[in-house]
């Protein structure tokens, strides 16, 4: 029977193979791993840790999912993210989609964007089981809060940080959840979710059943104190955004800031260079302060990493980031995203 034969020797050498990869886990300088800081919310870290992918495996049309492994120190909460530094250097901010109780291994989800800048690209195409990542955090801009009811909404991708929330709701919670996508085969880590759910879900794939019918989901209105989480397309939670009911509160995960240019035309003076630029309506902070000083550090250019964040002396700023806490935000910015409020900002560079 050569055709078992050879599937048996298959079988064989992939077992192998994995353990090869489990040896060179636990044999190298990656293990054990050094404690992790704890996660703070909103707030860059300047620690990083090099992980092994030991899972690259593709979980619905267009979507990866990897499986980071070292040995990690505490537990991540639901609605974390981590910022991964990619093999050419970019740096992309992943929601957190495994189960929060195993502290042994990280997982995140990515879908491939064919017109985007790049990084979901090079995650598809280029990373692999056995190569190492450089990861920081994880953060959480998007926690999990204690609420009487919860209603969450999901697009396609967007369910990787509502995930973890549903495995983490205590028993008994009340809650349901609106997934859509453009498709059922595109919807990643649907069968997980329709486990957990036990009748409380809501499935729209566009090309069965149309536009998800946003009005309905809060036709009988909500309990006072209901907890609204939303992570999708801009589309969607800016429609979900104007439907929230009174008395709800809304959490919303963005996939990307809002638009960094757009607006009127401002200046901005570098005290200690002694140079002033100027912002045009289509430029960044980032781009007409770099034409000056070349040098200034940046990263992710989304508002997400912090790598940009200078101080503000004198001005008022439009902060478009999703990142700086109010606090932050009293005397710094991101010059990635944010604008000036008026004609003028001074800042300290």
């Amino acid at each position: 029977m050569p055709k078992l034969r050879t599937v048996v020797v298959l079988a064989g050498a992939a077992l192998l193979a994995k353990r090869a990869l489990r040896r060179r886990i636990q044999g190298s300088p990656l293990w054990p791993m050094p404690a992790l800081e704890e996660p703070v919310s909103g707030r860059p870290r300047s620690r990083a840790a090099r992980l092994l992918i030991t899972a690259h495996e593709t979980v619905a049309d267009g979507v990866v999912r990897l499986r980071l492994e070292g040995r990690q120190s505490g537990r991540w909460e639901p609605g974390a993210h981590l910022d991964v530094v990619l093999p050419s250097g970019l740096v992309r901010q992943y929601s957190l989609c495994g189960d929060p109780e195993d502290t042994s291994s990280y997982t995140v989800a990515t879908r491939l964007v064919a017109d985007g800048r790049g990084g979901s690209r090079e995650v598809h195409e280029q990373l692999a089981e056995g190569m190492e990542l450089e990861v920081r955090g994880p953060r959480n801009r998007f926690p999990l809060v204690e609420a009487p009811t919860y209603v969450f909404v999901a697009g396609g991708i967007g369910i990787t940080p509502i995930l973890p929330m549903l495995r983490a709701l205590p028993e008994g919670a009340e809650w349901r959840l609106l997934y859509c996508g453009r498709t059922r085969a595109s919807m990643p880590f649907l069968e997980d979710v329709e486990k957990l759910a036990q009748g409380r879900l809501t499935v729209v794939a566009e090309d069965e059943d149309g536009r998800p019918d946003l009005d309905a989901l809060f036709a009988d209105g909500v309990a006072e104190g209901t907890a609204v989480y939303c992570c999708g397309p801009e589309g969607l939670m800016d429609a979900v955004e104007e439907r929230v009911p009174e008395g709800a509160t809304l959490h919303l995960e963005r996939f990307a800031p809002r638009a960094s240019a757009g607006g009127a035309e401002f200046e901005v003076e570098l005290r200690r260079s002694g140079r002033t630029v100027t912002v045009g309506s289509d430029s960044s902070v980032l781009a007409a302060v770099r034409a000056e000083l070349p040098g200034t550090a940046y990263s992710c250019e989304q508002g997400f990493c912090g790598t940009c964040r200078q101080r503000v002396l004198e001005g008022e700023v439009e902060h478009r980031d999703e990142l700086l806490t109010d606090a932050e935000r009293a005397d710094s910015m991101l010059l990635c995203v944010s604008r000036a409020r008026g004609d003028r900002l001074v800042l300290d560079m």
